[in-house]
């Protein structure tokens, strides 16, 4: 593990991927208007007001307790939303002139930037400036990064496990087990984060045979009290402390099945074909499993290793939406870790490779980003 560079040189080297990290999507966002400009498409409510968007302005606008009736499996309850996405939408609103759609999407580039940041800040900490860099242009290039543009969740809760996983590595666990709370508001997954912290206090715990900080107690206590939290509010809210919301995941057909329901809908997809956006997404599930086994070879820190595998382990065993698994998988930038070092190191020896290599990531995420959003229709 490399030491942390402290002061000006740091903030630059921050400042720089931050920079090139909205530099990529913003040319992203430039092509997907084209494309919807072709199309007879408004790109603004396309990025603003998609699939979730819908449903988190209309939580932030009216609370909750909305249902969409739905036969298979059973009505689909706005339940089965975090809720620190519509409430920083409500503040924003309140604060600003901003409608909906803008706030949304203001959060949602704000939250990506900053994750940028953390992103940088752990890659840097663990191999260096140039992995740090590396490692947030591949987060930025990805096929589904479309969806860091978007009015979303997926940034906020990338920025609350970047940081958090960093304030892990520098051993400052109050604020690991803050930010992992906050994780825990913003999505379903964003337990790993809690998952994370736990397992890394617990490993301390026992390298120092319980001679540890109250802080790494504190720390550890406040990482799930945010997902817990609100998974017991809605099932008070629906008469089951326990139980009402996973009632309301399996409602939305989402449950933890091993990987049976994922198996079942890959054997249709072989049998009877499908749609480009599944073939494509078992392909990045498939990446990503790959990823991590070199995340593993790699010796990376255990709670890199915790946190991607907990969001891995729910993509694969999870049943739902399968087109929906590469998004689900966007806050596992430690992933990236491996071909992040690779690139850092192609593009000190060999520039003009590294720069070829970028620039068909960037058009495969620019095209495959503007096909998602505008011609799918598909959730993403």
């Amino acid at each position: 593990m490399r030491g942390d560079r402290t002061g000006p040189s740091l903030l630059r080297a921050g400042g720089v991927a931050v920079g090139l990290f909205l530099g990529v999507r913003l040319t992203g966002a430039a092509v997907l208007a084209l494309v919807a400009h072709v199309a007879g498409r408004d790109p603004l409510r396309l990025l603003a007001r998609s699939w979730d968007s819908v449903w988190y302005l209309g939580i932030a606008a009216h609370g909750y307790g909305h249902d969409l009736p739905s036969h298979e499996p059973g009505p689909h309850s706005d339940l089965a939303f975090f809720p620190l996405y519509p409430a920083l939408l409500r503040a924003v609103t309140a604060l600003t002139p901003l409608g909906g759609g803008a706030a949304g999407l203001l959060i949602s580039w704000a939250g990506a930037a900053v994750a940028a940041a953390g992103i940088h800040a752990v890659g840097t900490r663990l191999h260096g400036p140039a992995t740090g860099v590396a490692l947030v242009l591949l987060w930025g290039l990805l096929p589904h990064a479309v969806v860091l543009s978007m009015a979303y969740t997926e940034p906020v809760l990338t920025a609350f496990a970047a940081w958090s996983l960093y304030a892990v590595l520098a051993g400052n666990w109050l604020w690991a087990g803050a930010l992992a709370a906050g994780a825990g508001l913003a999505r379903p997954n964003g337990f790993a984060v809690a998952v994370a912290v736990v397992a890394a206090a617990a490993a301390e715990l026992w390298r120092r045979r319980g001679r540890v900080s109250p802080r790494l107690w504190t720390g550890a206590a406040l990482a799930p009290l945010g997902w817990t939290a609100y998974v017991l509010w809605v099932g008070r809210r629906r008469g089951d402390l326990f139980g009402g919301y996973f009632e309301v995941q399996r409602l939305w057909g989402s449950t933890f099945d091993f990987g049976h329901g994922t198996l079942l809908f890959l054997r249709s997809m072989l049998l009877h074909g499908s749609r480009f956006v599944f073939p494509m997404a078992l392909v990045l599930v498939a990446a990503a499993t790959v990823l991590y086994a070199l995340l593993v070879l790699d010796r990376a820190p255990l709670p890199l290793l915790v946190f991607s595998g907990v969001l891995l382990l729910v993509v694969l065993g999870g049943s739902g939406f399968f087109e929906c698994k590469p998004r689900f998988l966007l806050p596992a930038f430690p992933l990236l870790l491996p071909p992040a070092r690779s690139l850092a190191r192609t593009a000190r020896a060999r520039p003009w490779h590294a720069t070829v290599l970028v620039a068909a990531l960037a058009g495969l995420s620019y095209a495959y980003g503007a096909y998602l959003v505008v011609y799918a229709h598909k959730p993403l």
